[in-house]
């Protein structure tokens, strides 16, 4: 008995060293993301992504977009999006989401998940949209990146529950195959993703094993936008 005491208490040990190890891997890393806005075809601006631990499991992801030319830069167009998320059960979860788009004038979305209740609440200043919150659920802020993580952990196929004005859609998206992208951060192999349950355009090109976010984005839903990877920073 006496050789078995320690011999367990090792095994215990490393058990627990493993876990606390796996644990700690699966949190959501920080960076930072700078992209080349174009819309259209034409120069619009740059984008900012950023991910940062506000602590107890809990997220800020921010994407702001400054029009630096043209148009945009002439009616001094930016958005600024930041989602506020929990991590559960290996993904984001929104808790909150804002939206503040100025150009001309100012637009505003807020959308609050109560995870107590799980109740949803959309407000675009014309009084609350209310609807039942499901487990997963994420914003169209960050849908990009949750689709990124899904694909990180091998899905080809994915459906992330999206929460926009009035319900939750079940959108679809599958990878198409590899392509070769090139774009400001350098050049890639690439998996393109589409979404497949809608008219909406939606491309993606993804190097899960590099970044959580995609290297290029093309997109119709927002103005039809093309993003393309500047530079990616993680501590």
């Amino acid at each position: 008995m006496r050789t078995l005491k320690p011999t367990r208490s090792l095994l215990a040990g490393l058990v627990l060293a493993v876990s606390t190890s796996a644990a700690f891997a699966a949190q959501p890393t920080p960076f930072t993301a700078t992209y080349q806005v174009s819309r259209q075809g034409e120069a619009m601006g740059e984008a900012t992504i950023t991910l940062k631990s506000l602590g107890n499991g809990q997220y800020e992801y921010s994407n702001q977009i400054h029009g630096t030319s043209g148009l945009a830069a002439m009616l001094g167009a930016n958005s600024n999006d930041v989602t506020r998320f929990r991590w559960n059960n290996d993904a984001p979860e929104t808790e909150t989401y804002t939206s503040k788009l100025v150009a001309l004038k100012t637009k505003q979305r807020t959308m609050q998940v109560n995870w107590d209740t799980k109740q949803v609440s959309v407000n675009e200043g014309k009084g609350a949209t209310n609807y039942a919150a499901v487990p997963g659920l994420v914003d169209r802020n960050t849908m990009s990146y949750a689709l990124g993580l899904a694909l990180r952990s091998g899905h080809q196929t994915i459906t992330l529950p999206v929460g926009v004005k009035q319900r939750v859609e079940q959108q679809q998206f599958k990878v198409q195959g590899t392509e070769a992208v090139k774009v400001p951060a350098g050049s890639f192999q690439a998996q393109r993703v589409t979404r497949t349950d809608s008219d909406k355009h939606f491309d993606a090109w993804y190097v899960p094993k590099q970044y959580p976010l995609p290297v290029k984005l093309a997109q119709s839903d927002g103005g039809d936008l093309t993003l393309q990877l500047v530079r990616y920073s993680s501590p």
